[in-house]
């Protein structure tokens, strides 16, 4: 990629961490920036719907069926922070366990806040979804 794109993406999603109130929210936001970046190795890019993404993967299902989608990362909903850990459908419940307050959806893990959130188990978490979801396609930085 080249180097304006990426500071591009970091320019858009600067203003999009900036602009998140009330601060608390807006620390939560960034302390998971942070902890997603360090994990994953890639920077962040804010993908459709507010979602910060970190690393993306193309994919093509045996149906013929093609996409692209972001590797991992999460988005503010409402009261609520949204995990995107991929792929869905793993068990994770081992390292779930360790997390602490959360509420499982089909497709994500729902976090009120970070308060008494076990960040090593989240940790865990991002990685164990990067790792598996690099076991079945191959996942780009940006």
């Amino acid at each position: 990629m080249r180097v304006d794109a990426v500071e591009a993406y970091m320019d858009v999603v600067e203003a999009y961490l900036a602009a998140i109130r009330p601060a608390p929210r807006a620390a939560e936001a960034r302390r998971l920036t942070g902890l997603f970046a360090e994990v994953t190795g890639f920077g962040p890019r804010l993908w459709p719907g507010g979602i910060l993404g970190f690393g993306r993967y193309a994919y093509r299902f045996a149906s013929g069926r093609t996409g692209e989608g972001l590797a991992t990362g999460f988005a503010l909903r409402g009261r609520e922070i949204a995990l995107y850990i991929m792929p869905g459908g793993v068990d994770f419940r081992p390292i779930l366990a360790r997390l602490g307050p959360h509420r499982r959806g089909r497709t994500c893990i729902y976090l009120r806040s970070l308060e008494g959130v076990d960040e090593g188990a989240l940790a865990d978490l991002i990685r164990a979804g990067v790792g598996r979801l690099r076991a079945l396609w191959r996942i780009d930085p940006d």
